[in-house]
């Protein structure tokens, strides 16, 4: 049985598209439920579409540094 290491590339790469997976999930919902609400209040300019899909896009990305700045104090601390 030989003792492998993980490479850090792989290991980067695993962390960061998890985020990106979490980030497109995230502006989907908002997607999502901007659609759904403005079909329930038959809203012809579809404003919350736009409303909840920019919101979603702002929470991603403060989701998204927020995480990064935890990883990299997290491998400078190790």
């Amino acid at each position: 049985m030989t003792n492998e290491k993980k490479s850090p590339l792989n290991s980067s790469y695993a962390k960061y598209s998890g985020i990106a997976f979490q980030m497109f999930a995230i502006i989907a919902i908002g997607a999502f439920g901007g659609v759904k609400l403005d079909e329930y209040l038959n809203n012809q300019n579809n404003l919350y579409t736009i409303i909840f899909s920019l919101v979603a896009v702002l929470a991603a990305i403060f989701f998204v540094i927020r995480q990064i700045l935890k990883m990299s104090k997290d491998d400078n601390a190790s």
